[in-house]
């Protein structure tokens, strides 16, 4: 579940507990609504984390000195017999 299925699910929490006055029988609304913005609020924190994690800082890539002559003699690049 992505950030926005986490920002639903605290959204859809908040509406059932603050914003709702249904009395359903055999369900608290109050508390599924709760238990709802728990359970995003657990996720936004678990994504945060693992977006985190994935930053990975990539070094300088390396430099290489080619600057030594280059010999074009048929030989030295072993392909002469």
């Amino acid at each position: 579940m992505g950030l926005g299925g986490c920002i639903i699910l605290i959204a859809a929490g908040a509406i059932l507990t603050f914003a709702t006055d249904w009395d359903m029988q055999g369900a608290n609304l109050d508390l599924v609504g709760i238990i709802l913005m728990i359970v995003g609020l657990i996720g936004v924190a678990t994504f945060s984390s693992i977006a985190r994690r994935r930053r990975v800082v990539v070094p300088p890539a390396q430099v290489v000195d080619d600057t030594r002559p280059h010999r074009r003699d048929g030989y030295s690049d072993g392909y002469g017999v």
